[in-house]
């Protein structure tokens, strides 16, 4: 059975997660159109196909992809996520995306760095408490190992600004992983105490035995759903 190629640079999407007076964080997406092309390519365009259905009240999608060896139907089932307040827009989008990536499609960006720009390399404002910005960030290079593991990137700004680089070096730095796992982990404990959510209740939606075992996309699912729950004391 074929095996799904990575993505290239340009079917990859950077979307601002966290941010503040001293900078913002990105976070490394795909679309479904790169996951219908890279299907298409692997497969073929009538040798594959996807089915949703509500299970427990959650949008699950089904993606199947024909194995010419075995003579049958190779399956793999996702959910879309949710906010723990409500259902969120575009489910079945979502949970297409998710079974692609038990099929292998983009399964690499799960192993993307901890991406930081200060606020020296992007433009933040400030509106109340909140803070904000319109700057556009998009991936100029990226490249894997032989664990199809990224090992170097560069984040340009709409301006064809480098903000962000990350050399191949640098992605085996066990104290710098530490340490940004750490922060990590400080902000959703922060966000779990002003909620009242329990750890067991954000895991458990994903899948996960501890915060070190989400993947980077769940983490951030995770935060910004916690980030649209109302605090404890408001909700007394």
């Amino acid at each position: 059975m074929n095996i799904p190629r990575l993505l290239t640079n340009d079917e990859i999407e950077c979307r601002v997660g966290t941010i503040s007076e001293k900078g913002l964080t990105l976070l490394l997406y795909k679309d479904a159109r790169a996951d219908m092309k890279i299907l298409d390519e692997t497969y073929g365009p009538m040798n594959w196909q996807r089915t949703h259905e509500v299970i427990g009240g959650n949008l699950y999608c089904t993606v199947s992809v024909w194995d010419e060896d075995k003579k049958q139907w190779i399956s793999k089932m996702d959910v879309g996520t949710e906010s723990y307040t409500e259902k969120e827009k575009g489910q079945a989008s979502d949970s297409f995306k998710r079974a692609c990536v038990s099929l292998g499609i983009g399964r690499e960006l799960y192993t993307a760095p901890f991406i930081w720009i200060p606020v020296s390399k992007a433009n933040i404002q400030k509106r109340g408490d909140k803070c904000y910005t319109y700057d556009k960030f998009s991936v100029c290079e990226i490249s894997y190992n032989e664990n199809r593991e990224i090992s170097g990137l560069t984040i340009l700004n709409q301006n064809g600004t480098q903000v962000y680089v990350m050399k191949a070096a640098d992605s085996g730095d066990p104290a710098q992983k530490q340490a940004e796992r750490r922060k990590g982990t400080e902000e959703l404990n922060r966000e779990l105490e002003r909620t009242g959510v329990a750890l067991d209740t954000v895991l458990k939606r994903y899948g996960a035995a501890s915060v070190q075992e989400l993947s980077p996309a769940a983490y951030q699912n995770a935060l910004n759903s916690l980030r649209k729950t109302k605090s404890a004391r408001t909700a007394a």
